[in-house]
């Protein structure tokens, strides 16, 4: 039962559909990546839904998300993109999750890991072509990572990297890309070479759209598979709503303020609205003076110190304003629409940050 005026709806058949085109498009499986709670939409759900739009496996940050997971029913392969701790390598094999390698002490301690429990170690190598942060960083080290998998009997279903700069669409982003294209072809034609049979992928969901000879044998789609960001002329549709409604009504005359600091005083007679919803929720003290929210069709600014549990409404140009009406923070209403990148754009972040700060406190409906 929910109680709260704030919620987020998630469109699960907007989810599917986006598995769907986007396996369409890249006409290679389609890793669904549902880390960080699904970007905030919900990690078990969201996996479903893309499952069962023609998603083939899915990926996760940490190994804890992935046994969540595992204790929600799903039994498709789950890929940790990050590295864990070797204190996670055992439960890891029981709950048969593919790890990232890119370290030799890894295998040995996976492989002591595994002889303690049931199941064999599966695991993935990550190739650093650029991105910096993880992975190893040349032909030689990968083709040592690999014999020393296969040494130990550590299964390698694939060999990964990660692009920084697919989504920037300028030449010096572009440019970058074919670089870490060069590193990656030269990593994975030594490992060819050295006898690995199992799959590569290197495209998110940027490259995956912006550069089809990355797609290889499959691609990861994360903030594509949300509908958000990269294309619209792929019909990609964004599944979240974030929305909540009016509290408290009030007209305050020219030369009053409200909330915090005296940041908004009244330059005429002002309606303001309360809506239940504040930065516990996710909803960003950045916003303030910036954003907008929708009530009867219309865009209402936000004004005011956003506050923990409040934020506060014009509401002078949307007439018949009246207490309980929806009023949508993040998606549609009639005809008009809030996007996550024109939220992250007030907020001066981008709209992962923003999906994925929406807080655990605000209710998740479901729409099949």
């Amino acid at each position: 039962m929910i109680l709260r005026e704030t919620l987020l709806q998630v469109d699960l058949g907007a989810i599917r559909r986006n598995a769907q085109r986007l396996r369409a498009m890249a006409g290679v499986p389609v890793m669904a990546v549902v880390k960080a709670d699904g970007y905030g939409h919900g990690a078990a759900q969201v996996a479903r839904a893309a499952l069962e739009g023609g998603a083939s496996a899915l990926a996760v940050a940490t190994v804890e998300e992935g046994l969540e997971l595992r204790e929600q029913g799903l039994q498709a392969p789950i890929l940790v993109l990050g590295l864990c701790a070797q204190r996670a390598f055992g439960p890891a094999v029981e709950g048969r999750l593919s790890l990232s390698l890119c370290r030799l002490e890894q295998v040995s301690a996976l492989r002591r890991a595994a002889d303690g429990v049931s199941g064999e170690p599966v695991a993935q190598l990550k190739l650093d072509t650029g991105m910096g942060r993880i992975g190893v960083r040349t032909p030689e080290e990968a083709v040592e990572l690999w014999q020393a998998c296969r040494r130990a009997g550590v299964a390698v279903e694939a060999a990964f990297t990660h692009l920084a700069t697919a989504d920037v669409e300028t030449s010096e982003g572009r440019d970058y890309v074919q670089e870490q294209a060069r590193r990656w072809t030269a990593m994975i034609d030594a490992l060819r070479a050295a006898g690995f049979g199992g799959r590569t992928h290197a495209a998110a969901s940027a490259a995956s759209i912006l550069y089809p000879s990355l797609r290889q044998d499959m691609v990861r789609e994360g903030i594509a598979l949300y509908g958000t960001d990269i294309s619209e002329s792929l019909g990609l549709e964004e599944a979240l709503c974030w929305k909540t409604e009016v509290v408290h009504l009030k007209t305050i005359p020219s030369g009053e303020s409200v909330s915090y600091g005296r940041r908004f005083v009244a330059s005429r007679p002002t309606r303001v609205a309360t809506l239940p919803v504040g930065y516990a929720d996710g909803y960003r003290r950045a916003l303030r003076d910036r954003a907008c929210v929708l009530v009867r069709g219309r865009r209402a600014p936000v004004i005011g110190t956003i506050c923990m549990d409040q934020i506060l409404v014009d509401v002078s140009q949307v007439p018949g304003c009246a207490l309980g009406d929806e009023a949508v923070l993040l998606g549609r209403q009639g005809g008009e629409r809030i996007s996550s990148q024109e939220m992250a754009a007030w907020a001066d972040t981008i709209n992962y940050e923003i999906m994925t700060g929406i807080s655990k406190r605000v209710p998740r409906v479901y729409l099949p």
